[in-house]
């Protein structure tokens, strides 16, 4: 039995949820907002007015397996159809700037040449040059925290010196280095 899949979904008021042949559409009362879902093999998705309920088809692990997942892409659909979904990246060090032209970030973090990277649709971005911050806002959770890795990985931080790109609460412990041996030095 899965914990995850056993659990109810609560529809809010300001989410519509439809089920179409073999997918799910959910979107916002204002249709701005719109997901779909593939529903997984041996799973039965009930709908009873603004409560959601998933219930496998037959008892093997892959329908076990898939219950608590379908529940879970189904609750991070309706969280990003309803609110949205951010992740805030820092970058530090010295002359690092990022800016967004068009489709595409615009990274100087250190290279030779600025690093493009072009933005997926669905997802917005917004640099803050003021406290070194990028903005990743959208409504599919998977590909905000997707293109916030992509981002990442670009210029991941250097553990000796701090520079680089992180996650706004993201700890990265500080190596000391080398160090300058003793006044008794070896003889």
């Amino acid at each position: 039995m899965s914990k995850i899949g056993k659990k109810i979904i609560i529809i809010p008021e300001s989410v519509v949820v439809n089920k179409n042949g073999g997918f799910l559409e959910i979107s916002s009362k204002d249709g701005k907002n719109q997901l779909r879902l593939n529903i997984l093999p041996h799973i039965e998705v009930k709908i009873d007015g603004n409560q959601m309920s998933f219930v496998p088809n037959e008892d093997s692990i892959q329908a076990r397996s898939n219950w608590g997942t379908m529940r879970a892409l189904t609750q991070n659909a309706i969280i990003g159809a309803n609110e949205g979904f951010k992740k805030i990246l820092e970058f530090n060090g010295v002359g690092f700037r990022a800016a967004v032209e068009g489709k595409n970030l615009i990274l100087n973090i250190g290279f030779s040449h600025p690093v493009k990277f072009a933005l997926p649709d669905g997802v917005s971005v917004i640099v803050d040059s003021k406290i070194n911050n990028i903005t990743i806002s959208g409504i599919d959770k998977s590909l905000v925290g997707e293109v916030a890795a992509k981002i990442r990985a670009k210029k991941k931080t250097n553990p000796y010196r701090g520079t680089g790109i992180k996650y706004k609460n993201e700890v990265i412990k500080k190596k000391v280095g080398k160090k300058a041996s003793g006044a008794t030095g070896a003889a």
